[in-house]
């Protein structure tokens, strides 16, 4: 008996999982639902609901199974090389899609495309990373570069080495970005500092330091949000 005779059931569910996606959309589907989709094309001779679930509930989210390092995902049972990099192509092509929302377009006019972008790329890394949006007169997007990685609470970030790269690229305003694997958006002590420097080089040089954008599991904050630049 073959594999699908064996289990006919989950033909039924994958049509009818189909079926509610094309009526209502991503939206109106759970998040191991919707990974089920995705799995539906890198598994297709097995019922993927119960390994959906595992992930869902190991990493946490739909967002935070497709941030997973490979590493942590030959972890699950059940997960072949295939199916990690099915999954990582997902998350390349959301990064993607949400930097398509904020390329050519003046930022701070688009500031919440920009705030889904910063938590779509950072959000649910494991280690904490330092990136920079630099601007150009217009506020137009001209680089996005990830400057620093580091370890799971600290990224080494030298100021000057911000400033010098803004003015190679002719950059007139600076976006920082970092991430918070604890969690937690909440600045610390170190990031105020940090970025209080930052300002205090540019400035002189005719750049601006539009922002910084902690982003998280649980949220965002942005130190200009709560004035502490």
């Amino acid at each position: 008996m073959s594999t699908d005779d064996a289990h006919p059931h989950y033909h039924g569910h994958r049509d009818r999982l189909r079926a509610r996606f094309e009526e209502a959309g991503g939206d109106a589907l759970p998040d191991y639902e919707l990974l089920e989709l995705l799995l539906f094309r890198s598994i297709p001779r097995r019922d993927v609901k119960p390994l959906a679930k595992d992930l869902i509930a190991r990493f946490g989210s739909f967002a935070e199974v497709l941030a997973a390092s490979p590493t942590r995902l030959r972890q699950v049972s059940g997960l072949g090389e295939s199916v990690i990099t099915d999954l990582k192509i997902a998350e390349a092509a959301a990064r993607r899609l949400a930097r398509g929302a904020v390329a050519r377009r003046p930022v701070l006019s688009s500031w919440s495309a920009v705030l889904e972008y910063c938590r779509t790329t950072m959000a649910f890394a494991e280690t904490e990373q330092f990136r920079l949006l630099f601007l150009d007169r217009r506020n137009l997007l001209i680089a996005d570069e990830l400057q620093q990685t580091g370890t799971v609470d600290h990224t080494p970030v030298y100021p000057r080495e911000v400033v010098k790269r803004a003015l190679e690229l002719s950059a007139t305003a600076v976006i920082l970005v970092h991430n918070h694997p604890s969690g937690d958006p909440t600045p610390s002590s170190a990031d105020i500092r940090m970025t209080k420097e930052i300002v205090e080089i540019a400035k002189p040089l005719g750049i601006s330091v539009h922002d910084h954008i902690i982003v998280a599991r649980e949220g965002h904050a942005s130190l200009k949000g709560l004035r502490l630049i």
